[in-house]
């Protein structure tokens, strides 16, 4: 196996490719480093067969999409991944080929929702669930400190001692462990119970990421349109979540809600289906058609998505456009098949 760490830098994009095949897959590639990976494959003689990111980045663009664009592989992320036009969504224990090379998702949550890590023969990619000698942050995002633990303790620690360990960041100039090492001496874990670490990581006082209204929810939603504004944090933190449950319930009220779906077409006649008589706007959309929601703006509006995450952004831009009643999906459409609830599938609403 090919093996390359691309950026050199505190964000790590990592190269892997068959030698018999010269396919290739990037995990966690940069959007800014597109030029620099393009160059690497062609050196190396390889086709870039799949790109993975192992969660959704707060602190930089993802490359994934422009790359599948340029190149035709395919984007490969966590089943509770957000965005759209992400080709393949995996889960726990699943496997993928590229060439000779295989692939074995370990869904590490905690970071991020989506967070997984990729396992293949004598190593581990991490993402920001594991880091050397440290963890990613869990205070945003989605995040939660006890799930980190779980997939940090009963999954990743689970593997052989003599495992390496390449995660998505580092900012010590290091560039792997192995999974041994960081049992004994990753400060944030060893010798912590599940409560000490809990308490340690909600009380960090960590600094936003850089740039964060310009990354999180471009990445969440795979748009590149600079004329969306999206909310701020607090405005998104200020919608109200209903359960699936809770939402079933309103189905019956009268006057009903109106139910917004803003994903894209092919998202809401696919797989997951939609929930009858909502309609389709696409988040990219939403701004410029909000007209047509005008007359709704005294009714109960409920944002609908994949994963209750761009439905989050939607509702806020509602709110923003002066809709008094918007309410949020909590988990989308992922939540709502989960639970059994009825769907349509195949028929668009506009």
């Amino acid at each position: 196996m090919l093996f390359r760490e691309l950026n050199h830098g505190k964000c790590k994009t990592y190269l892997l490719a068959c030698e018999n095949t010269r396919k290739a897959v990037l995990i966690d590639p940069v959007k800014e480093k597109i030029d620099r990976y393009l160059a690497a494959l062609a050196y190396y003689g390889c086709k870039l067969d799949a790109v993975i990111d192992t969660h959704t980045h707060a602190d930089h663009r993802t490359a994934s999409f422009e790359l599948n664009a340029l190149t035709d592989a395919k984007v490969i992320m966590h089943r509770r991944a957000p965005a759209p036009h992400v080709d393949i969504h995996v889960e726990d224990g699943q496997r993928h080929a590229v060439g000779d090379i295989e692939l074995q998702v370990i869904y590490t949550p905690g970071h991020t929702p989506d967070s997984m890590s990729i396992y293949t023969g004598d190593r581990v990619f991490t993402g920001d669930t594991l880091l050397i000698r440290g963890t990613g942050r869990s205070d945003f995002a989605g995040g939660d400190a006890g799930e980190q633990y779980d997939s940090i303790v009963q999954k990743l620690f689970c593997l052989p001692d003599e495992t390496l360990v390449f995660p998505s960041h580092d900012y010590r100039g290091n560039t792997h462990s192995t999974i041994g090492e960081e049992k004994r001496l990753n400060p944030r874990v060893s010798g912590r119970t599940r409560e000490e670490y809990i308490g340690l990581m909600n009380n960090l006082g960590l600094p936003l990421p850089d740039n964060i209204q310009e990354v999180l929810q471009p990445n969440q939603s795979a748009l590149e349109d600079e004329r969306i504004a999206f909310p701020t944090l607090a405005k998104l933190n200020q919608i109200r979540q209903l359960t699936a449950k809770q939402v079933q319930a309103l189905l019956g009220a009268v006057p009903l809600p109106v139910l917004l779906d803003v994903r894209e077409p092919e998202e809401y006649t696919g797989e997951l289906g939609h929930i009858v008589g909502s309609r389709v706007i696409p988040l990219k959309d939403l701004a410029g058609r909000a007209a047509e929601l005008e007359k709704f703006k005294e009714r109960h509006v409920i944002a609908i998505c994949r994963a209750g995450v761009r439905s989050t952004t939607a509702a806020a831009i509602l709110a923003g456009l002066g809709f008094e009643h918007v309410t949020n999906l909590k988990g989308g459409m992922l939540d709502w098949n989960d639970q059994n609830l009825p769907v349509e599938r195949g028929q668009l609403t506009p």
